[in-house]
């Protein structure tokens, strides 16, 4: 039992005796006086001083009351103003009432924290309690601090969380990285040098790696003659990023004095995750460095963010035609296995868009297949409309061009979905079609970005090709014999070439001359190619008012900044561009308008030098090395132009990231 509890049951039972006493008193004066007399006199002695002591003690415990009151006060004095983390009281406008002696080792000469803005302390703590945050986090000189915000009491506790931060940022700095390093076109370009070349060539790479790895901390160790594996950790790969991966450049200069263009391609995989799944990581970054054209570095962590770097280059053309021969005959195999062939493109389509979808529907069509395009009649703009003018008057041919809500209907489970000319399942026509089927193509020129469609059955992407046109044109060929290609057909395939190519201009390999030469001999008939190109008077017009708002940036670039309030369709701002970068001096246009859509959009060109694909993937889009293009919104036309110079200011910097 309590000692207070037994106090009190004590003092309730001494009562309870006095009272018993008296009563007992009374009756003794009832019958004998005298020891009435004797015996009032012994009880009241006893309640005198029974009363003195209660009142003694009374007195005695509030006196320690008073005492350990006044100890409270003193201690809680003291350790408002000395408890091992920060107060601060702030008032109405944001400003420091109060603060205890743990923060005023923040005082400075100039300044004191009383009467200043919270601002002194970090900017971002006014917006944290605006925002009504009640436990965020904050820098202060070489603390971090983890702050409790009380508003209605207008009141912050710092606590000191710095030994905690500092160890969770040692162990975020030594988890491991694995880099997987790829000589890009090392068999290519060994495959005719002598043996004294070849060593030559493979001792300088391995000079640059080893040099690079050591002067970094890297272990690094040569796998096979165009592979190496480095090891290293998360603080190291962050130095690396600092100076854009260097080693991509370094290597470039010094084989590109020997005319061997020899470039690397860098998979990293980082994140808190078993060493399987690490080199999985490597690996997946690898491989879409790769398919991106290779020289740039692809890092991805845990959570499968992506981060490039490089991919300045144009890349060289790699594929052959065994690959070419061995889709084509991939093709065929999935093609009759299937119930129908369903064939999209992407939104907006454009020449390369349609002529490639017509050249799969040929492919079905010679293998006995029933095939259909998925197309959207109100998804049209004027790059193609005398195309799909042209397809309407050929009833046979048009009848394959289906709306989505009946390729809806006709697909099955065993149909073969075929996408052309993209591989981001947002831009398909149609994207729950995807979702109805579990065999898929992409067949695709654009270097491949971090959306792809899920789990293809079969993926030919080429982003050396010229068009995704071209691609299909040389699957064509390895069909059976039986293959007949009208002149229609063949027109449109011809069209996606000689559109993307800029007429043969950029982006043209032998093997475009290749696959034109194969169209015009079906029957490809350039003057009708001249005829769906032809351009309407007022949209050359509108077209050269956008030009008249030039503006020539870091000597070399052309941007364009449509006027506020007006809409202009992706063509014309794409045509715009291709203008500007047949001007002298200009090496790569931007366009920026707004969308009939309420969004802002920018299509980029360049000659080769600038890759404007990793700037506009900056921009959440992408493209090609000298073609991309995006569309942002909830923004304005001034907001877009002023993000494009930063990240081209940071391009010209250093090598990109995203």
């Amino acid at each position: 039992m309590p000692e207070l509890q037994r106090k009190r049951l004590l003092e309730s039972h001494l009562w309870t005796i006095y009272i018993l006493a008296a009563i007992l008193l009374a009756i003794l004066f009832y019958y004998e006086w005298r020891i009435g007399i004797a015996g009032s006199f012994i009880y009241l002695i006893s309640l005198f001083y029974s009363i003195r002591y209660e009142i003694r003690r009374r007195e005695k415990i509030q006196n320690e009351i008073k005492m350990i009151s006044t100890r409270v006060k003193m201690v809680g004095k003291e350790a408002l103003s000395e408890l091992p983390f920060g107060i601060v009281l702030y008032d109405e406008d944001y400003k420091i009432e109060w603060a205890n002696s743990y923060m005023r080792q923040f005082d400075t000469d100039e300044t004191e924290l009383i009467g200043s803005h919270l601002n002194i302390l970090s900017e971002e703590l006014v917006t944290d309690i605006k925002e009504n945050k009640q436990d965020t986090g904050l820098e202060l000189e070489d603390y971090y601090f983890r702050t409790l915000i009380n508003r209605d009491e207008r009141l912050i506790y710092f606590i000191n969380e710095t030994d905690y931060a500092r160890l969770k940022t040692n162990y975020e700095n030594d988890q491991t990285v694995l880099f997987m390093i790829f000589l890009d076109n090392y068999e290519d370009i060994t495959l005719p040098m002598d043996d004294t070349s070849k060593s030559q060539l493979n001792s300088e790479v391995t000079a640059i790696i080893n040099d690079w790895a050591k002067r970094n901390g890297l272990y690094v160790k040569r796998t096979s003659q165009e592979r190496f594996l480095a090891i290293g950790t998360r603080e190291i790969l962050r130095q690396i990023e600092k100076v854009k991966f260097d080693i991509l450049d370094e290597v470039r200069e010094i084989t590109g004095d020997q005319s061997t263009n020899v470039t690397l391609s860098i998979g990293v995989g980082h994140g808190n995750v078993p060493l399987p799944k690490l080199g999985e990581l490597a690996q997946s970054s690898l491989d879409l460095a790769l398919g991106r054209g290779g020289d740039q570095v692809a890092i991805r962590d845990e959570s499968g963010k992506v981060r490039f770097y490089g991919g300045k280059t144009n890349p060289m053309e790699k594929r052959t035609r065994v690959r070419a021969r061995v889709i084509s005959h991939a093709m065929v195999d999935l093609v009759k296995a299937s119930d129908n062939v369903i064939i999209m493109g992407h939104k907006a389509p454009d020449m390369d868009s349609v002529g490639s979808a017509i050249g799969i529907l040929n492919i079905a069509k010679t293998n006995g297949v029933e095939g259909y395009i998925v197309f959207d009649p109100n998804d049209v703009d004027t790059g193609v409309y005398r195309l799909i003018e042209a397809i309407r008057a050929d009833e046979e041919l048009w009848e394959r061009f289906i709306e989505p809500s009946v390729a809806e209907d006709i697909i099955t489970n065993q149909s073969l979905v075929v996408i052309v000319d993209t591989h981001r399942p947002a831009m398909v026509v149609q994207p729950e079609l995807l979702e109805m089927t579990d065999y898929k193509v992409v067949i695709d020129h654009h270097r491949r970005g971090e959306e792809f469609i899920d789990n293809p059955t079969l993926v030919y992407m080429e982003p050396y090709a010229s068009s995704t046109a071209e691609l299909v044109t040389e699957l064509l060929e390895y069909q059976p014999k039986s293959t007949k290609l009208k002149m229609l057909e063949a027109t449109a395939l011809l069209s996606g070439i000689i559109v993307d190519t800029k007429s043969f201009t950029l982006r043209t390999g032998s093997r475009t001359f290749d696959a034109a030469s194969y169209l015009r001999a079906k029957g490809a008939d350039t003057v009708l190619v001249q005829q769906f190109l032809k351009e309407d008077l007022n949209l050359y017009l509108t077209r050269s008012r956008l030009i008249e708002r030039t503006e020539i940036y870091r000597d070399s670039i052309a941007i364009v900044a449509a006027e506020p309030g007006v809409a202009y369709g992706s063509v014309l701002i794409a045509q715009t561009a291709d203008t500007l970068l047949a001007m002298t001096g200009v090496t790569a246009s931007f366009v920026i308008s707004e969308r009939d859509d309420g969004r802002v959009g920018v299509s980029a060109r360049s000659l080769g030098k600038i890759n404007v694909q990793v700037i506009m993937e900056r921009m959440n889009g992408g493209g090609h090395l000298t073609n991309a293009a995006t569309q942002i919104a909830d923004t304005t036309v001034e907001e877009v132009e002023l993000l494009l110079k930063n990240i081209i200011d940071e391009y010209f910097e250093g090598r990109e990231t995203e």
